[in-house]
């Protein structure tokens, strides 16, 4: 009997394991996938833009947050579709590159930069900042789960500004499933002392996955030594964890806030955040 339990034990780690490397692919370094119409260029953590043009209209700068869920509801792109009219920047985790996702990029004439953070049969996964404009360079960052080995994303990218300043802008998914917040922190931390060198507006942005009372003062003090400030909403629908916390955030300086809502929808496990800036004088 015991011998068949332990060959049942070993046939079922095997088969997980071969089960995991058939449905995910991991880089050994960060990857980048840029999209600028049908052209699709990748390259390790870095790329460059020749030709970075002004992200905003008429000095204000309208922002999409979300989440998307990999696009698993049915009603994805109609959602993406209204959410996206009038917006210079689209934030959103937890995409997925499908052949009909990059479809949507296409139509929509989106320039795009997306951390490859692993494929999932075939199509990469990660974090994708979405603008109609090149930013001047996006860098790709990855922090492994600790428990699952699939690395989260974050995405720290610049663009010009009509008022001569450069923005910073990083689009997170924040490391997940940890005991304590010693990986979280790290992750975080890590994307601040970036944000400390720039000398010019910030945004930052997206899933922080903020679901305990730890994580949310780790998460704050990680952020204030960069000097941001939270975006307070008027219309607070921001999906929150059973403890009654949000997960998901916008943080900024440098940018006066105009207003910010989170309307509720269906069409991913997380509501959207439509946030909207002026720049300064």
């Amino acid at each position: 009997m015991y011998p068949r339990l332990a060959f049942a034990l070993v046939f079922l780690i095997i088969t997980a394991v071969v089960s995991f490397q058939v449905i995910f692919t991991v880089p050994e370094q960060p990857q980048i996938i840029t999209q600028t119409g049908t052209n699709i260029k990748q390259d390790i953590r870095c790329m460059e833009f020749d030709k970075p043009q002004v992200l905003d209209k008429d000095g204000e700068l309208n922002v999409l947050v979300w989440n998307i869920y990999k696009q698993n509801r049915d009603n994805w792109k109609q959602a993406l579709d209204t959410l996206s009219v009038n917006k210079q920047l689209l934030l959103l985790q937890e995409a997925s590159l499908t052949d009909d996702f990059k479809s949507w990029l296409v139509e929509g004439h989106w320039v795009s930069n997306q951390v490859s953070a692993f494929k999932a049969l075939g199509s990469g996964a990660g974090v994708i900042s979405i603008a109609q404009k090149e930013p001047i360079l996006a860098c790709a960052y990855t922090s492994k789960e600790p428990w699952l080995r699939l690395p989260k994303s974050a995405l720290y990218s610049k663009y010009r500004l009509s008022n001569g300043e450069t923005l910073a802008v990083v689009n997170i998914h924040a490391i997940n499933f940890t005991v304590g917040t010693k990986e979280y922190t790290s992750q975080l931390s890590a994307l601040e002392r970036v944000l400390k060198e720039h000398k010019g507006p910030v945004l930052f942005a997206g899933d922080f996955n903020s679901w305990s009372e730890e994580r949310v003062t780790a998460m704050k003090k990680a952020l204030q030594k960069a000097n941001l400030q939270e975006a307070k909403f008027s219309q607070d629908n921001r999906t929150q964890f059973i403890t009654g916390l949000p997960l998901d955030h916008v943080f900024y300086r440098g940018l006066t806030l105009k207003n910010a809502k989170a309307p509720q929808s269906d069409a991913s496990d997380h509501n959207p955040l439509l946030v909207s800036f002026t720049l300064s004088d």
